[in-house]
């Protein structure tokens, strides 16, 4: 996905972002509920992506069509969708794929509470354990990517496969098996967990310093990132002695250098070991 619906896609999650704190599991299963609605109509595709209709004829359209079968932030996050612009109508259905996937994967962030790497972590594992179950038998391979067996068959195979995963793990497992949408189900799980990693890198500081750290450097370093981002982080740290500015760190897609002083003032305070 590229150029305007990769845009548009952006949006889409910045737009989400605000309903993640308090969402919950069965709002990542309406909307590839909904998802299941999109692919299996290439006419209503067309309708939600065509660039001649008014975004807001779109978004009724969509409301139109799902009153009563979804919740309601379900159905105003796909009625944002149709709202935006795409360049290809195959587009609206992989960004649905991964707004619920995103929700799924919050939903095992939000499980650790004020220290979500934990549950994210859990939920990578689950997806990797499977793939590897998978990847290691043929016979599984075969049985998973057998188009006469019904997409429940197989997301009860699937699902055996992981009898001790979380229950994020499980849903996006099952998801993949049955509707991979023209990708093998391991692929579209290496998606889903690369998700998951994305969204672990919000809890990962990594930290490069110009000289190593004290044991006690180290200790003020994370409670003054921790006040910071109002969250527990966990630190990695590197040394390159010809960083300027002392301290560069990297938070997600945040960088914070010597050209954002006032905000690594604290920081060198919390080094320096004059803040408490």
């Amino acid at each position: 996905m590229a150029g305007v619906s990769s845009e548009s896609l952006a949006s889409a999650l910045a737009d989400l972002e605000t309903k993640l704190p308090t969402a919950s599991l069965s709002l990542a299963d309406e909307l590839f509920g909904i998802l299941r609605i999109v692919v299996a109509s290439p006419g209503l595709r067309r309708a939600m992506t065509d660039p001649s209709r008014e975004s807001a004829d779109k978004s009724a359209l969509v409301r139109r069509l799902l009153a009563g079968k979804a919740s309601s932030d379900a159905i105003e996050i796909a009625s944002r969708l149709a709202e935006l612009r795409w360049a290809d109508a195959r587009d609206i259905s992989d960004a649905l794929e991964t707004l619920a996937a995103t929700v799924a994967i919050a939903v095992a962030e939000q499980r650790s509470g004020q220290s979500g790497l934990g549950g994210l972590e859990r939920l990578e594992n689950d997806l990797f354990s499977f793939n590897r179950n998978v990847e290691d038998s043929h016979e599984l391979q075969a049985a998973l990517s057998e188009p006469q067996a019904s997409p429940e068959a197989k997301r009860a195979l699937a699902l055996r496969l992981s009898p001790g995963a979380s229950e994020e793990a499980r849903l996006l497992i099952g998801q993949a098996v049955a509707e991979p949408r023209g990708l093998k189900a391991t692929e579209l799980v290496k998606r889903f967990a690369a998700l998951a990693a994305k969204r672990q890198q919000r809890w990962i500081a990594e930290v490069a310093v110009a000289r190593p750290l004290s044991d006690g450097q180290l200790d003020r370093l994370q409670m003054g990132l921790n006040r910071l981002y109002g969250r527990e982080l966990k630190i990695t740290t590197t040394v390159d002695p010809q960083l300027l500015g002392g301290v560069r760190v990297t938070v997600g897609d945040e960088v914070l250098d010597a050209s954002t002083l006032a905000r690594l003032t604290e920081l060198r305070r919390q080094l320096a070991g004059q803040a408490g």
